[in-house]
């Protein structure tokens, strides 16, 4: 119906141009999947006419449909996380995603990375601005890793380096600030011991959030305390803040008998940031590899993503148990990760840009 209605509105738009004398109104309404049209004054169309404006509304119709490739309007741009990028200086890095064909990136704001805000004067920040402007990246996520098990004077010793991952994002993208992402730490098993620490914590965070306007996304991680879909849940009831979201990371939830649809279905409207990547069993233990090169279903999890309702960007994210092992070389794992993924999201129906 939808493909119907933009071939209607085509016609209609030639059917004006071919009859600039008459008194056309084009009146468009979203009801049940219909376009609407009323004219003000009937039309008499000569044979010859008609069929003049049937093929402009056949030469008109490609553009119509190119504008929609796709069946739903939200758009996942397809991020790499330079988190995976260590080793290279930071205009390589963007660069490299830029020719490989991501669209956007998240920066890496942890002590010894690119992007750590000391590191960043104001004309780095405003040629890294630009840069990004330049090669047509979108900054989809600041990775700053926050972890919020420590005393309470390790904490405070963090909300500086949370205050200026903040501000740093609302310099780079001004009109619309990215995600802060980061993990919450604890042991695998320390949930009970450690959950109400996190929501008297989490609400330090949220005013800070609120200051800037800026969402900070929490990932559950099979390494930490929160590491369950039910532990986040429970997160986000106890804080309600709008300001403290969820970050989604199947590889985390698999190998655990925890579904795709599952996850997606209760995590997902709690969520403002993906990442993707993949896990192996190895002697019965998880590891963590290249996206694609492990046992996830890729389109199987993004259209589960685009049905739940999800707009943002899907990021790609090198685990270090990858990165850092000898012979590591974070240009072709780019590649290799768009080369598994990107046709996915075709198949998958999602929109990029």
């Amino acid at each position: 119906m939808e493909i119907v209605a933009e071939w209607c509105r085509a016609a209609w738009l030639v059917v004006a141009t071919f009859f600039p004398g008459q008194l056309l109104k084009l009146l468009y309404k979203k009801r049940y999947g219909r376009a609407v049209c009323h004219l003000e004054k009937p039309m008499t169309i000569t044979r010859r006419r008609f069929l003049t404006c049937a093929a402009g509304s056949l030469a008109c119709a490609p553009s119509v449909f190119a504008a929609q490739p796709n069946k739903t309007t939200a758009v996942h741009p397809f991020a790499f996380s330079l988190y995976g990028m260590r080793t290279l200086d930071l205009d390589t890095a963007l660069t490299t995603c830029a020719k490989i064909g991501y669209d956007a990136v998240e920066l890496a704001l942890m002590p010894g990375y690119h992007a750590e805000p000391k590191r960043l004067a104001n004309d780095a920040r405003r040629r890294l601005r630009d840069r990004l402007r330049t090669l047509r990246l979108g900054l989809s996520a600041l990775m700053v890793n926050l972890p919020l098990h420590g005393n309470e004077q390790s904490h405070r010793d963090q909300l500086p380096r949370l205050q200026a991952a903040l501000a740093l994002g609302r310099e780079l993208a001004p009109d619309a600030a990215p995600v802060i992402e980061t993990i919450l730490g604890g042991g695998v098993n320390d949930w009970e011991k450690l959950r109400r620490q996190f929501v008297n914590r989490l609400g330090d965070w949220a005013r800070l959030a609120e200051k800037h306007k800026t969402i900070i996304a929490v990932k559950p991680h099979r390494g930490n305390a929160m590491n369950l879909p039910g532990h986040a849940l429970w997160l986000m009831e106890q804080v309600k803040s709008p300001w403290i979201k969820l970050a989604y990371d199947y590889s985390h939830f698999q190998h655990r008998n925890l579904s795709i649809a599952d996850t997606v279905k209760s995590l997902m409207p709690h969520t403002r940031f993906v990442h993707i990547k993949d896990t192996r069993l190895v002697n019965g233990r998880a590891q963590f590899t290249l996206p694609g090169d492990g046992g996830i279903d890729y389109a199987q999890l993004l259209r589960a993503i685009r049905t739940a309702g999800y707009h943002g960007c899907i990021c790609v994210e090198v685990s270090g148990q990858v990165s850092g092992q000898k012979g590591y070389d974070p240009s072709a794992a780019a590649r290799r990760c768009y080369a598994n993924v990107a046709p996915v999201f075709i198949k998958a129906e999602l929109r990029r840009r």
